[in-house]
């Protein structure tokens, strides 16, 4: 009987951790260097000393009336302490806080005098008293900014709206529309004829001036307005007689603002109410 041979054990591959230029990386590089400083995050910023002496009051909740003034001085002086172990630039005005907050301890712990004529002046009133005024600036630069800002939260809109009453010119009547109005007129007299025993002969040139005359006392009137039914077929043809002629005479004007639509007469813009009378 043959042996059979130990199975080796399978290696498996290292999985790469990164890919720099299309180059797996399985092992870190031997000199790569961290700074101490590479993973320091600042997660406060103060716009003044003002600033930060309040956010170390109300980070405490204490009474900006009655401020413990030796733990927060303190306090100031490690977070000046700290700004410049990470190097950062410090304002001169952060300085000047210390210095005055550390007059003001010095002053916390003279004796009081004990004469009645001198004032019993606490050394933190001038202090609270700027805090108070830069706390309600701040307050009220904050309100401000949450109100809707143009540009910022809102923004303008222009258009220009077109013309809402564009001229349209009057169309040409043809001829054809106007013959078909006036068989329309003929076909309701008919409607209404009636036989007369006598009657006086109609005459254009006195319808001329009736027509002349109805349309000055109005702007316009219809086409079929201007016709009476009594008249019969005769009445109506002379009506239409006395209708050109003063067309024909420029005494009026026949419009109709779409083909098919209804026709409009009125007298014309140059003419008078004696123009079209008989002589």
């Amino acid at each position: 009987m043959s042996e059979v041979a130990n199975p080796q054990p399978v290696q498996q591959p290292d999985i790469p951790f990164a890919t720099v230029k299309g180059e797996a990386i399985t092992h870190l590089p031997q000199d790569l260097y961290i700074p101490p400083d590479a993973l320091e995050v600042i997660l406060e910023a103060f716009t003044g000393p003002l600033d930060l002496l309040l956010y170390l009051i109300r980070r405490q909740n204490l009474d900006i009336l009655d401020i413990p003034i030796a733990e927060i001085t303190r306090q100031y002086v490690d977070y000046i302490e700290m700004m410049r172990d990470m190097r950062l630039e410090l304002a001169a005005e952060y300085l000047v806080m210390a210095a005055i907050l550390a007059e003001i301890k010095s002053r916390m712990l003279l004796p009081k005098p004990t004469s009645d004529e001198e004032d019993d002046v606490d050394p933190r009133a001038e202090l609270v008293r700027r805090l108070q005024e830069y706390e309600r600036f701040k307050q009220a630069a904050e309100d401000i900014d949450q109100l809707t800002r143009l540009e910022r939260d809102t923004f303008a809109v222009n258009a220009e709206a077109s013309d809402l009453h564009p001229e349209r010119p009057e169309p040409q009547i043809d001829l054809r529309e106007l013959l078909l109005a006036l068989k329309e007129v003929l076909h309701r007299a008919d409607l209404f004829s009636q036989h007369t025993i006598a009657g006086e002969p109609l005459s254009v040139r006195e319808r001329m001036s009736i027509v002349l005359q109805r349309l000055n006392e109005g702007h316009s009137m219809e086409f079929e307005q201007m016709f009476s039914r009594e008249e019969g077929r005769m009445g109506v043809v002379v009506t239409f007689i006395a209708m050109l002629e003063l067309l024909k005479e420029h005494l009026i004007d026949i419009i109709q603002k779409t083909p098919g639509a209804q026709i409009y007469l009125r007298a014309a813009a140059d003419s008078t109410e004696n123009a079209a009378a008989p002589a």
